[in-house]
């Protein structure tokens, strides 16, 4: 059948935007670093020295512009193509982390991506496909059934709980609690999101969606909830490998963004007994790797008689030399 010149575009657009938000973890990170040499670090309470560091900005617009065509990407190729794809950011930013931030990435991080990477893909190729919808109005019906709902109140309960208990008590040694706030406030990002993105091609097709105050309370949602994740993550970002913080974000970001989906728009419901067992394997595989990640995450900071991934051997030791 080939591939569609849309497809070709999708492919592209999804492919840069994992580079630019691979990207933006790195730059954040080395902007997050200058301005605490000088500030009050990320991590601390009321510490928002960031804002001032040309680095920082630059991060996020990469971030932002990397959102922007992952965005775009899904008006040109199905979500089997693009989502996938976002795991490639987690590569780059690992990657880079190793060279530019010499946070170096051991044999076992790069076991624990692959496992995320594979776990991930796993899901998404198995995914069942989306509904159609036609008006902003048919997405508001189904985020207010009682099954969304649930989640929705479920959402907001645990952030709470991580925000005003847990963060005080464990954010700068459980990298769970800052991660967590980012992942839950992203699964109901990405359903809002999905929402105006409706609203917005339909609107460009001739059919005003903004009449409606739908679509305006959805546009609310994404900008709070687009304004927490990037609080929450600077905050990880700042206390945390960045190996371990883009994968485990990643990791639990899809999965919950997966069963928001789930739950909103009753994927599975469509779905055999053999997708499901293979869905529930893919997420197997992530929570190994996710374990692999934390267990792992300082052991390229350490001397070790094994040479971490993609270091040279020290000036003064011979490679021929066990």
């Amino acid at each position: 059948m080939g591939i569609s010149i849309d497809n070709v575009r999708g492919l592209i657009l999804a492919v840069s935007s994992s580079v630019f938000i691979g990207s933006s973890f790195i730059i954040k990170k080395k902007g997050l670093i200058k301005s605490g040499t000088n500030g009050i670090r990320a991590a601390a309470s009321g510490g928002y020295s960031y804002l001032y560091e040309p680095w920082w900005w630059a991060g996020m617009i990469m971030m932002i512009v990397g959102e922007i065509a992952n965005f775009a990407a899904y008006a040109y190729a199905p979500a089997i193509l693009v989502t996938p794809l976002g795991a490639l950011s987690i590569i780059f930013s690992a990657v880079l982390a190793h060279f530019i931030l010499k946070e170096k990435l051991h044999i076992f991080g790069v076991l624990g991506c692959v496992l995320c990477v594979v776990g991930s893909i796993s899901i998404v190729l198995h995914a069942p496909q989306e509904k159609d919808i036609e008006s902003v109005k048919q997405v508001w019906t189904l985020a207010t059934e009682p099954g969304f709902l649930v989640y929705t109140f479920v959402v907001v309960i645990l952030v709470a709980v991580l925000i005003f208990r847990y963060i005080p008590r464990y954010g700068k040694t459980h990298l769970i609690v800052y991660v967590g706030v980012c992942s839950l406030m992203g699964s109901l990002t990405v359903m809002s999101v999905k929402a105006v993105s409706i609203a917005l091609k339909l609107t460009f097709s001739g059919m005003n969606q903004f009449i409606y105050f739908q679509t305006w309370i959805f546009t609310v949602i994404v900008i709070f909830c687009c304004l927490m994740q990037i609080n929450y993550l600077n905050k990880a970002l700042d206390t945390f490998n960045t190996a371990v913080v883009s994968p485990v974000y990643y990791v639990m970001f899809t999965s919950l963004t997966i069963l928001a989906s789930m739950i909103m728009f009753k994927d599975w419901a469509s779905q055999n007994a053999s997708q499901i067992v293979t869905e529930l394997c893919g997420f197997v595989t992530i929570l190994s790797g996710t374990f692999l990640l934390h267990k792992t995450k300082d052991m390229g900071n350490y001397p070790t008689t094994e040479t971490p991934v993609f270091s040279s051997p020290h000036p003064n030791q011979n490679p021929n030399n066990g």
